[in-house]
């Protein structure tokens, strides 16, 4: 009930407050006003991310987010990662439609999984489901490299156009079916699926390396999911653990 309490308090602060504020910085601010105020509601949204990690830190194991995540998140600007008219919205700790029947991650699940991954800079990434590539580009200040492939071509042309105007210049780019993985590059040190499956995908976990951490939504769409963190060892052995209860849109396989 506290993580709800914390949660509804900061989402009455963000309507009444932050949302009026951007709307109207928005329409008379530019330069200098404008990335202040972004700023400003960016600072507030680690805040109750922040918080949401300490409330669910007895089942995840995590009482804080590492510096190299925190950094991550203040660089990568989420609000063009929306669509305009969602752009007011873009820094509530709230998934937000991105269109394809597909949604932008809440800021704290983007967080969590990014932790879980313990990425290093040497790292190569597998993302499954692009999005609208808010993700990627996280995973990009952390990694060496991140592949990451998307089901829906619309959306992928969107997410590469962000990334070119962002400069993320290690984000390569696939559109087809996640299930599948993306042999040419395996294996990876981590894989990432930001969108539920009843199961593991096999060619994933074929795709992971020795010693690689793969963390994804596992249960059917509208029933128990869990967030799942699977890792591979050096003989090859996999162990799984089930590690929050999440709600994500189900993974497509239209290919």
């Amino acid at each position: 009930m506290k993580l709800i309490f914390v949660f509804c308090c900061y989402f009455l602060f963000y309507s009444a407050i932050v949302i009026p504020v951007i709307s109207t910085f928005m329409k008379e601010a530019k330069g200098t006003a404008m990335v202040e105020t972004y700023q400003l509601v960016q600072e507030k949204m680690l805040e109750a991310i922040n918080a949401q990690i300490e409330e669910t830190s007895c089942l995840t194991g995590i009482s804080s987010l590492s510096t190299k995540v925190l950094k991550a998140l203040r660089f990568v600007p989420r609000h063009l990662f929306v669509s305009e008219d969602q752009e007011p919205y873009a820094y509530l700790n709230s998934a937000l439609p991105i269109g394809e029947g597909q949604t932008i991650s809440q800021p704290f699940i983007v967080a969590i999984m990014t932790e879980l991954l313990d990425i290093r800079s040497t790292d190569k990434v597998l993302e499954i489901g692009t999005g609208s590539g808010y993700q990627a580009a996280i995973l990009s200040q952390l990694a060496s490299k991140v592949y990451t492939i998307e089901i829906f071509p619309s959306l992928m042309e969107e997410a590469v156009s962000r990334f070119k105007k962002l400069g993320y210049l290690n984000i390569q780019t696939y559109v087809g079916n996640g299930a599948n993985g993306w042999s040419e590059y395996a294996p990876y040190n981590k894989i990432i699926v930001t969108a539920a499956s009843e199961t593991v995908p096999h060619n994933l976990i074929e795709q992971l390396s020795p010693n690689g951490i793969m963390v994804i939504p596992l249960g059917k769409d509208n029933e128990d999911q869990y967030l799942t963190v699977i890792k591979k060892d050096l003989s090859g052995k996999i162990t799984q653990k089930m590690i929050l209860p999440v709600r994500f849109v189900p993974f497509t396989n239209r290919y």
